[in-house]
């Protein structure tokens, strides 16, 4: 099996080690351009020894963010980014750009811009209708794929990870349940994949070569009506004879109907309940319980859905989910992906990599209690960290020798 520590490639780039920093939306945009908050975050992560960290998100158009405060690829970004991107590469990691359109999960009221779904939706997010595109606007959509890849090409980015999931517009594309069109990008998975498809070929044409290009696919929507198992092993296996992506990262859930079924652990409604806007909040009171269900954390608990994904795939896979000490990371390994990509430990201790390097037995401090997540509406970060600042939120957690507050 693979070595988790040992130097790695990824299409035309080296990486020192197996383990992605995943993409989580870091919250520290407020202008839509790079901060020098945001560079620390990214420079800590690469100090702490990961092979390659994921900046997210970084839109391909103004619309495509999930509010007006995310980075979305322009020129004007470029030398924050290049900052950013040098920043990395000092501390000895490769940076990636996490690329693509919110579609349905984008708040139009704030980027003052129309949401994009496949078919007409009604946004609980912007209270307002969002906008289905036609193919016009669908050949737009997959060459500011291409620029906004260039364009991180030019930050100094070693690689692009194009957003197939959690019902971000290509995500949604590929549900039945969010997609109801009866043109050429709707009714069969063929047709619902023809997006994601376009959009791989043509970043791999700007970029490939140069740039890795991966993509994060979701394995199943875990919503009745969603994409399934089977229809996304058909997705992938699809995307890999195009033979446009270097590597796929296997997720699941979405941010507009299931997003627990991505993290597993706590559900923290009462927190997420305290920093939604006015409407958002109100509705969220009435059907979080329902929206942010109840799944219990266990290590590598994507890994029996991965599995399926690996045995009909030749193509490097990246393990996402539970992926936490050595052991998991080995257990990665050993059913034979190539990378693991880490959220959540990552935030909590920026240096774990170093401790599991030095000391196989090292646990994670993460407890898997998901406050992190109503973060990103002001600054994610793990909330126990002591050097945690401007924290809105108290909350006590109970582990198994001491308690944090």
């Amino acid at each position: 099996m693979h070595d988790i520590f040992a130097p790695a490639r990824l299409g035309p780039i080296t990486l020192r080690n197996r383990v992605i920093k995943a993409a989580t939306f870091e919250g520290r945009s407020p202008d839509a351009l790079a901060t020098d908050d945001l560079i620390e975050f990214h420079r800590e992560l690469a100090a702490g020894g990961v092979g390659m960290t994921t900046v997210a998100y970084l839109a391909v158009a103004p619309g495509g963010r999930t509010d007006r405060h995310q980075i979305w690829l322009r020129p004007e970004a470029v030398p924050g980014l290049r900052r950013l991107t040098d920043a990395v590469h000092a501390e000895g990691a490769a940076a990636s750009a996490q690329i693509g359109h919110a579609g349905p999960v984008a708040n139009a009221a704030s980027n003052r811009a129309p949401a994009l779904a496949p078919s007409p939706l009604f946004s609980p997010l912007g209270m307002r209708a969002m906008k289905a595109p036609d193919e016009t606007d669908l050949g737009d959509l997959v060459r500011a794929h291409a620029r906004a890849a260039l364009l991180a090409e030019q930050a100094g980015f070693d690689a692009v990870e194009i957003h197939f999931g959690h019902n971000y517009l290509v995500s949604a594309f590929l549900s039945p349940l969010l997609n109801r069109r009866r043109d050429g990008y709707g009714g069969s998975t063929r047709n619902r994949a023809r997006l994601a498809r376009e959009i791989a070929v043509a970043v791999a044409d700007a970029v490939g070569g140069r740039l890795a290009v991966t993509a994060k696919l979701n394995m199943e929507d875990g919503r009745r009506g969603g994409l399934t198992v089977p229809e996304a092993l058909q997705v992938a296996a699809w995307l890999e004879a195009d033979g446009a992506l270097d590597a796929l990262e296997l997720t699941a859930g979405s941010s507009l109907l299931n997003p627990m079924l991505l993290f597993h652990g706590d559900a923290p409604r009462a927190e997420f309940a305290k920093v939604l806007p006015g409407p958002a909040r109100w509705g969220f009171r009435l059907v979080g319980r329902a929206f942010l269900k109840e799944y219990p954390y266990r290590d590598t608990y994507l890994l029996e859905r991965a599995r399926q994904f690996r045995r009909e795939l030749s193509m490097p896979l990246i393990l996402l989910g539970g992926i936490t000490d050595r052991d998991t990371m080995d257990t990665a390994m050993r059913e034979g992906f190539d990378f693991v990509a880490m959220g959540r430990a990552l935030l909590r201790e920026p240096d774990l990599l170093h401790r599991i390097r030095a000391d196989a037995s090292t646990r994670s401090a993460c407890v898997h209690c998901n406050r992190c997540m109503p973060t990103i509406y002001t600054r994610t970060r793990c909330v126990y960290r002591p050097d945690a600042p401007h924290d809105p939120i108290t909350v006590r957690v109970r582990t198994t020798d001491e308690e944090i507050s």
